[in-house]
C-alpha cells in the first residue's frame, strides 16, 4: 500500500480489513491535501485501534467523532491528554454519570488506562478539522466502523453506542450473545435525553461478572494501569 507522506500505516492486527486496502488510500489522500488543521495529529488517528487488537477487546464504547478542539483529541473517542482542563463537554458528562453509577470517576481526561482493560474507544469517524464537527463523517470511515463490529461480534462482547451515528452500526454485530447498550451521545445537546440515567458502567459490569470475566475497573482507582498511563 502507498499512502501519502505523513500519512499512518494500518494498525498491524487489523490491517487486514478490506478497508484498508479499498478505501483508506483514497482517504489519506484526501487527508494529505487538506489545508485545515486535522485532529488528531495523523500519528496518534488509530491509537484506539492500535491499543486494542481484536483478541483483547473486551467492551467497544462507539463514539461519533474526535474533538475538534486542538489539544484535545488523541485518538481514543472520548480520552484527552490528562493536563486537559476543563474536560470536554462530553466528558465532563461521562464522569457525571459514571459517578452516580459507580460512586467516582477518573481523576483527569486520560481514558488510556481503560484501552489497557480492553475498552476499544472507538469514533465513527477518526479525523475531523479542527472547529468543525462532524464534518468528516462522510469522508468514508464507515466502511473501517463497520468492519469493526463485523470483526468483533466473533464472541461475545459489550457494545455501548452513544448516539444516532453510533447505533446505526448495531445492525453489523452478529450473533446473540453480545451486551449492547444503547443512548444518546453524552454531549451537552443530548445527555438530559436519556444518557444520563443509563448506568453503563455498572451494567458491563454485572454482565462481565455474571459471565465470570474481569470487571472493567472505571474509575482508575487503585489502578497501576492508571499511574503508568498518566
Amino acid at each position: 500500500m502507498s499512502l501519502p507522506e505523513g500519512q499512518p500505516a494500518p494498525p498491524p492486527a487489523w490491517a487486514d480489513l478490506p478497508f484498508f486496502a479499498e478505501s483508506y488510500p483514497g482517504i489519506a489522500t484526501t487527508l494529505a491535501a487538506e489545508t485545515r488543521q486535522i485532529l488528531p495529529p495523523a500519528p496518534q488517528r488509530f491509537a484506539a485501534l492500535d491499543a486494542c487488537p481484536p483478541e483483547a477487546v473486551r467492551v467497544v464504547i462507539l463514539g461519533q467523532d474526535p474533538y475538534p478542539t486542538p489539544g484535545h483529541a488523541h485518538g481514543l473517542a472520548f480520552s484527552a491528554e490528562p493536563h486537559v482542563r476543563p474536560l470536554p463537554r462530553s466528558l465532563g458528562n461521562i464522569y457525571k454519570e459514571m459517578t452516580e453509577d459507580l460512586g467516582s470517576c477518573p481523576a483527569d481526561a486520560d481514558l488510556r488506562f481503560l484501552a489497557a482493560q480492553g475498552v476499544l474507544l472507538l469514533n465513527t469517524a477518526l479525523s475531523v478539522p479542527a472547529g468543525e464537527a462532524g464534518a468528516h463523517a462522510r469522508l468514508g470511515w464507515s466502511q473501517l466502523t463497520a468492519e469493526v463490529m463485523a470483526r468483533l461480534s466473533d464472541r461475545p462482547r459489550a457494545f455501548l453506542l452513544w448516539g444516532k451515528p453510533a447505533q446505526s452500526y448495531q445492525r453489523y454485530i452478529a450473533g446473540q450473545d453480545h451486551l449492547v447498550l444503547a443512548s444518546p451521545h453524552p454531549s451537552p445537546l443530548s445527555a438530559r435525553r436519556g444518557f444520563f440515567g443509563s448506568r453503563p458502567f455498572s451494567k458491563v459490569n454485572n454482565w462481565l461478572r455474571a459471565r465470570g470475566e474481569t470487571e472493567i475497573n472505571w474509575t482508575g482507582q487503585g489502578s497501576a494501569q492508571k499511574g503508568a498511563s498518566g
